[in-house]
């Protein structure tokens, strides 16, 4: 045979010369399908068997990250609801409360002979400085971003001394007998009610809105967390059915023993949820809006009371404070009732406190009667005497009742979301630390299946 590339000989002495024909041989080796490999190498069980393990080990990361998170998240914000959004809405209402006292006061105290006598003169001091205490209680609770509550607090705290200033001037004149301390006194009363008050009212509607938001925000469970453990125990439960398909192996210990840790992690997640939702909405129903209620009670009721001896300095009931007083013991009237009407708020005291409304009602109307004959000392007397049925007796009682109600929601509101946060607790660091067992039991029986094949 003549390889490539060689030379022929020519015949040998005593043979034939003949052409011959030979055709040279090439042997070409046939290049390589690296993409077929590595399709095939894709394809190959213990491939399969990794990208199912990364697969499992991926969703139960992202699992122990969502619950984490979203526990943590409701922990934190329920915490801080305890610590700083209700304690402040507690001061601003009390904020309120306390300035409309002092006004009531100085009134009465004009209507009784002066804010010389000891007892007035103190009640009303306590009351300012109860207001300025308050003033500094809500400043310090309040967030660095609340560049709102932060200017009304301002607003307040600022006018506070011109209020008493112009207090003491009427209390001066009125001392002397000098009938412009009637005049001081109205401009004092219509800077506190016009100005004063409503910023304090804003400052306690906005925060009571923000103890409303919290609660209703975690009023439900936690579906995104349940909804990942859910997603969690699928994945594992079909990972399992396939290992067991192509290794004809029913049980995989690594698998099992991750799928167990996360379905009782989800049994926790549950019930705490539930348990925290449950206690949230408690919090909100019989908490938080009975407590909006009884307080806008009591803020009626101050201002009814300051309506009523503010127009009795005018000695007359047929001016805007009558009306003002009429309106104000209306809605008082009104928001009673519809705390009485409902089961989840009626009380044997809630019962009390819309008789005590009547009493002072009737009172009111006794005093007008007196002023529309002239009798300015009879009038006096049944505004701010002591005896059963007068005005001031009712509603001295109608307001110890409403502290009385108001402490008991706000109780029953801060127990109720101490138990929604403290039903999570440990729930954050579980999460991680089961999801993270769970993904170790994951590698370890599928890295037991792989070997197999290696």
């Amino acid at each position: 045979m003549l390889e490539a590339g060689s030379v022929a000989r020519g015949p040998r002495e005593g043979e034939e010369a003949r052409l011959t024909v030979q055709s040279s041989a090439l042997t070409l080796r046939a290049p390589v399908d690296t993409r077929s490999e590595r399709t095939e190498f894709l394809r190959s069980t213990p491939v399969r068997f990794l990208l199912v393990g990364l697969l499992v080990v991926a969703t139960l990361i992202t699992t122990a990250l969502v619950t984490s998170v979203s526990v943590s998240d409701r922990e934190r914000t329920l915490d801080q609801l305890l610590a700083r959004t209700e304690p402040l809405s507690d001061a601003a209402q009390n904020l309120y409360v306390q300035l409309s006292v002092a006004d009531a006061t100085a009134a009465t105290a004009f209507l009784a002979g002066g804010l010389d006598t000891g007892d007035v003169r103190d009640r009303y001091t306590e009351a300012l400085g109860a207001a300025a205490g308050e003033v500094v209680r809500a400043s310090t609770g309040l967030a660095a971003e609340d560049a709102a509550s932060r200017s009304l607090l301002s607003s307040i705290s600022t006018n506070l001394p011109t209020y008493a200033g112009l207090i003491e001037t009427a209390r001066t004149n009125n001392r002397i007998g000098n009938p412009v301390g009637a005049a001081y006194l109205a401009e004092a009363s219509t800077l506190m009610q016009s100005t004063v008050l409503p910023w304090a009212e804003s400052l306690h509607s906005g925060k009571s809105d923000d103890v409303s938001a919290v609660q209703r925000r975690f009023a439900t469970p936690p579906w995104t967390a349940l909804l990942f453990l859910v997603v969690s125990v699928v994945v594992l439960l079909g990972a399992q059915v396939y290992l067991g398909r192509r290794t004809r192996r029913t049980i995989n210990l690594g698998f099992s023993a991750a799928a167990v840790a996360v379905v009782v992690l989800l049994g926790w997640m549950l019930v705490a949820g539930l348990v925290s939702s449950t206690a949230t909405d408690r919090a909100l129903e019989r908490g938080a809006e009975p407590l909006d209620r009884l307080t806008s009670s009591r803020i009626l009721a101050q201002q009814a009371r300051t309506d009523e001896t503010i127009g009795m300095t005018r000695r007359t009931a047929n001016d805007d404070y009558e009306k003002s007083y009429s309106e104000s013991v209306a809605a008082l009237s009104d928001t009673l009732a519809a705390l009485s009407h409902d089961e989840t708020t009626r009380t044997a005291r809630i019962d009390e406190t819309r008789t005590l409304v009547a009493i002072w009602s009737s009172a009111h109307d006794r005093m007008n009667a007196a002023l529309d004959v002239g009798d300015f000392d009879a009038a006096v007397t049944i505004a701010t005497g002591p005896a059963p049925g007068d005005a001031a007796d009712a509603f001295g009682r109608l307001d110890a009742a409403l502290v009385q109600e108001i402490d008991a929601s706000r109780t029953s509101l801060r127990d109720n979301v101490q138990r929604a946060s403290g039903v999570l607790t440990g729930l954050t660091v579980g999460a991680a630390v089961t999801c993270g067992l769970a993904a170790l039991a994951v590698v370890a029986g599928m890295w037991s299946r792989i070997r197999e094949y290696l």
